[in-house]
């Protein structure tokens, strides 16, 4: 009697969508990041294909969970927007994302800066953007074939993809949209639209008090014609001629 023996399985991968690790250490990389990823949200808003993520697990390689990077904000063009509970390039048409930024904290520092970069640069990154809020530095680098190169002068950089600029003040960086528009906190968002809203009712109670004021001046005209010509008439109905005078 032949025995066969069961057909071996390969067993399913698994890819967490989490890896245990807090998205910030503290307050300013968080503010950071939430700026940096949702003024990108606003400014490809109206772009269906491209996909813009923050502190999402990105899986380059199909079959190995350990190979991964959960970059602070992400850029993919080329992928529809949509939740994800990870980035598996694999399903996404093999699209790496093209720009990568990460917010320095205390406990994010040069050795894990390093593996970050050589992990970036070894899976497709064009540009990635590392900004360090406590000494205001901000670093960049392009790809240049296999390699992400230092880009020499970054204060007043313009970003090849995303086309927004960077500003290094003394106490701050500051980016820019295309348009010119600066990246703004969501408080400073609210209170942006706050004051638009409050200039639209300015606006909308001139425009009510300029009609108001032209009705009541066509009032007074027409008044006035009706005196005028209630006047004509009795001069009229006393035998005189009005425009003998």
């Amino acid at each position: 009697m032949v025995q066969q023996l069961p057909a071996e399985t390969t067993p399913e991968v698994i890819y967490p969508d989490s890896d245990g690790q807090p998205m910030a250490d503290n307050t300013k990389q968080f503010r950071w990041i939430v700026v940096i990823k949702e003024n990108l949200e606003i400014l490809f808003a109206n772009n269906d294909d491209v996909f813009v993520a923050g502190d999402l697990l990105w899986y380059p390689v199909e079959g190995n969970n350990t190979i991964r990077q959960a970059p602070d904000a992400m850029v993919v063009f080329g992928r529809p927007k949509g939740d994800r509970g990870s980035y598996r390039q694999w399903s996404e048409n093999n699209i790496p994302p093209q720009v990568v930024f990460e917010i320095l904290s205390p406990g994010n520092r040069t050795g894990k800066m390093l593996q970050k970069t050589i992990f970036y640069q070894r899976y497709g990154v064009e540009e990635y953007y590392i900004y360090d809020p406590d000494d205001v530095e901000l670093t960049g680098l392009l790809r240049s074939g296999d390699w992400l190169e230092p880009i020499e002068q970054m204060n007043g950089w313009v970003s090849p993809r995303l086309g927004i600029r960077f500003e290094l003040k003394e106490d701050t960086l500051e980016i820019y949209r295309p348009d010119g528009q600066k990246f703004l906190t969501s408080v400073e968002l609210d209170r942006l639209r706050e004051e638009e809203r409050q200039r639209a009712e300015q606006e909308r109670e001139r425009a009510e008090n300029a009609i108001a004021q032209l009705e009541q001046e066509k009032k007074l005209r027409q008044e006035s014609q009706q005196r005028y010509q209630t006047l004509i008439d009795k001069l009229r109905e006393q035998g005189i001629n009005p425009e003998q005078f």
